[in-house]
């Protein structure tokens, strides 16, 4: 069965292997079977920096290059930008309607990641409402699938008490329900082992980071503190290496051996890293290559995006058609 897929990204930075595992090699592989829109969403990205729109408008490009780089192709998947989309905005506002206060509130990824900005008793209104922004986006293309985190199930769950509303509203069906794809991958975390891997926490690795800067990347990971001496038998659970190497080197059972040599001991913290690095190197190395090809050419990069984002528009504006006529609003 061939669903429509939305999914997307704020580019407030460069994308990551987190990025990399969470979603972009699911995205490769969906592209083939469905219909997928993927959003670059800088009016989002605007919602926690307002105060610096600099940074959004700068990595726009970064994202798209991401994308084509690690093998989107824009003739099977229809790539487009949020702002250039004047529908979103119109639905959003829309929608805003339909949604207390109160029940933005108890939306509980908004809360946790309210608790993780500094915004103080200043929270934006963008960024309260992001929720029905995100709304906005998955209903303008009739989506049915949406691959998302459980951490953004209450997303989904508010798109689907949006569209029942205006579907009772309307007497008719006028948005579908979209079902949450939940990854099967848990979050990569950071390369210091702390947290999950984020561009605002700095501990990242890039489709743009040199050779060099594998190395030294890998060298500051954590591995297991009681692994003093090579002989010492080490701990696999926990430690951040194995949790690379599981994610991205392709030989499973030979993984699976370095544990068992790990545990019991003769292994060292050294060796272990450098087979790391000549795994993520590999990995990143052409990668970094295409992406470097595609910045070199911003002219094409811009001709991509804008045939996405017209084809994304003539779709979204549909959608808003029987919107407005859900609303009473087709005037003219």
């Amino acid at each position: 069965m061939t669903h429509t897929i939305l999914t997307g990204d704020r580019p407030t930075g460069p994308l990551h292997l987190g990025h990399f595992v969470g979603s972009l090699q699911h995205r490769v592989a969906l592209q083939e079977q469905h219909n997928q829109t993927i959003l670059i969403a800088d009016m989002q990205g605007l919602t926690d920096n307002g105060h610096n729109p600099k940074k959004v408008a700068d990595n726009i490009f970064n994202v798209m290059a991401d994308y084509l780089a690690v093998g989107i192709c824009p003739t099977k998947t229809t790539i487009c930008l949020q702002s250039a989309l004047p529908a979103l905005a119109e639905l959003a506002m829309y929608y805003a309607n339909l949604v207390s206060v109160s029940r933005l509130e108890r939306n509980p990824t908004v809360k946790a990641e309210i608790a993780s900005k500094d915004f103080g008793a200043s929270i934006p209104a963008g960024f309260l409402n992001y929720p029905i922004s995100q709304a906005a986006d998955i209903t303008a293309f009739d989506a049915t699938l949406v691959p998302v985190g459980e951490d953004q199930l209450p997303m989904i769950e508010l798109t689907n008490e949006i569209a029942r509303k205006l579907n009772n509203i309307a007497g008719q069906q006028v948005l579908v329900e979209a079902k949450p794809l939940l990854s099967k991958v848990s979050r990569l975390p950071g390369v210091d082992g702390k947290a999950k891997m984020s561009k605002s926490l700095g501990n990242v690795i890039t489709f743009g980071s040199t050779d060099d800067e594998i190395v030294k990347a890998v060298r500051a990971m954590y591995t297991d503190p009681n692994h003093l001496r090579v002989q010492d038998p080490g701990q696999v659970e926990g430690n951040v290496v194995f949790t690379y190497l599981d994610a991205f080197h392709e030989d499973k059972q030979y993984i699976e051996s370095l544990k068992a040599h790990y545990r019991r001991g003769g292994l060292g913290d050294s060796k272990l890293k450098g087979i790391l690095v000549d795994c993520l190197i590999n990995l990143i190395s052409p990668i970094r290559e295409r992406r470097a090809h595609y910045l070199a050419d911003q002219h094409q990069l811009k001709a991509l995006l804008k045939a996405g984002t017209e084809q994304a528009d003539q779709k979204s504006q549909q959608v808003l058609g029987r919107v407005k006529s859900a609303f009473g609003l087709s005037v003219f």
